[in-house]
């Protein structure tokens, strides 16, 4: 009978070493998915700051673009109003105007639209327009992984106390909170999913 008990008690510390083992592992992806969930919210941090300068940038080249352009324009107007008040102006002064007049326009012109260089007024527009969509993808990124790290944390926390004390109420607490976690924690490296709380 002595013999059965000891098997028996044998058999329960194996058991429970097994688990410690398995707990051990669970708590180790935990640790893994942190990792992973820190990386990425430290890089939609990155992208959000990168590109939030270079919106500020493009913004403030199409501005003097813009003032440069309006500058041309009033230029060439003043130069059509002097040609008008002076009809009588002598040939080669006319002519030399009309050659400023024309160089203005077509520069006002060029700045409205440089598909060559990029650096027009339409497409620094369009790039701005790109370059804050991004901001905005990065920054709808910043949230899930946020509390997907907190979740994660808390998880592996759990699992460590329910080693301790063996309270297993505690394991499927964090079994929870570590799958949630995985779960934000992956949409917000794909943004499947709209969670209207965390994008605010």
């Amino acid at each position: 009978m002595a013999d059965a008990a000891e098997l028996h008690e044998s058999i329960q510390e194996a058991r429970e070493k097994g688990g410690t083992k398995w707990l051990g592992v669970y708590i180790a992806c935990l640790a893994v998915f942190l990792a992973l969930c820190n990386m990425g919210g430290s890089n939609a941090m990155k992208d959000m700051i990168n590109t939030n300068v270079e919106v500020t940038n493009t913004w403030a080249f199409f501005q003097a673009k813009n003032i440069r352009q309006t500058e041309f324009r009033l230029a060439a107007d003043r130069l059509e109003i002097d040609l008008a008040l002076n009809p009588t102006m002598p040939e080669a002064a006319r002519k030399n105007i009309e050659t400023k007049l024309k160089r203005y326009r077509e520069t006002a012109d060029r700045y409205e639209s440089e598909p060559a260089t990029g650096d027009g007024k339409k497409e620094l527009t369009a790039k701005a327009l790109q370059l804050t969509a991004e901001r905005t993808k990065a920054q709808r990124k910043d949230p899930y992984f946020d509390f997907a790290e907190a979740l994660l944390q808390i998880a592996i926390v759990l699992a460590s106390v329910m080693i301790i004390t063996g309270v297993r109420s505690l394991l499927f607490v964090s079994l929870a909170m570590g799958a949630l976690g995985t779960l934000l924690m992956v949409n917000g490296f794909t943004l499947w999913l709209t969670i209207g709380l965390l994008e605010h």
